[in-house]
């Protein structure tokens, strides 16, 4: 179901609803089904580390522990940053109304994509109508977004013009630019997150 969101531009709000641009809507999916040499269905099953016990799926799970190996539940968890200090969370965006702001084409095409919705108007076509005019002649405006609330916002651009107004939910890459012969260190970090399934659409975009 659409979820409303309060845009803010120039003092005037635009309330609209959002619909997740579905990946399967757009290029169809394949669902594999695989049979034993009865033609019973077949399922997927681990192994576990002793090469022996076989753990049917959902059977494993990952838990966080102390130096102690006591489990913590992880709503008990107090995000950190690098230098140790807490991590303020970030409100759902639907809570509040959003001020949006010109972005640059640089930082639009620089973003890593993570989700992609249209917009429709949540009461009058007037008002997607008046923000559509607004983004004419390749204005892009863009707002801090966080679906749900959690650690830290995501960018979200509006794009489009007349009635296809798009929002394109992504974060900033890092590039690293280097010349011909220097060496580049890829660092291997990962940053542990609450993944769903409206993030994680379009990675390739």
């Amino acid at each position: 179901m659409p979820r409303e969101l309060g845009l803010v531009l120039d003092g005037v709000e635009y309330p609209v609803k959002i619909n997740k641009v579905d990946r399967k809507r757009l290029y169809g999916d394949i669902e594999i089904e695989a049979f034993d040499e009865s033609g019973e269905p077949a399922y997927l099953r681990y192994i576990a580390e002793d090469g022996q016990t076989i753990i049917d799926a959902g059977g494993t799970a990952l838990a966080t522990i102390t130096e102690d190996g006591d489990s913590v539940a992880r709503n008990e968890l107090i995000p950190v940053d690098a230098e140790g200090k807490e991590i303020e969370p970030v409100p759902s965006s639907f809570g509040a109304v959003n001020q949006l702001k010109k972005a640059t084409h640089e930082e639009y095409l620089s973003a890593i994509v993570k989700s992609v919705y249209t917009l429709d108007p949540a009461t009058d076509e007037e008002d997607l109508a008046e923000l559509a005019e607004a983004l004419e002649g390749d204005v892009i405006y863009k707002f801090d977004f966080s679906y749900r609330g959690g650690l830290q916002y995501d960018e979200a651009f509006l794009i489009g013009e007349g009635k296809n107004i798009f929002m394109i939910v992504g974060v900033p890459a890092a590039l690293e630019f280097v010349s011909l012969n220097q060496a580049v260190n890829l660092d291997d970090v990962g940053e542990e997150q609450d993944l769903s399934v409206d993030d994680l659409d379009f990675d390739l975009m």
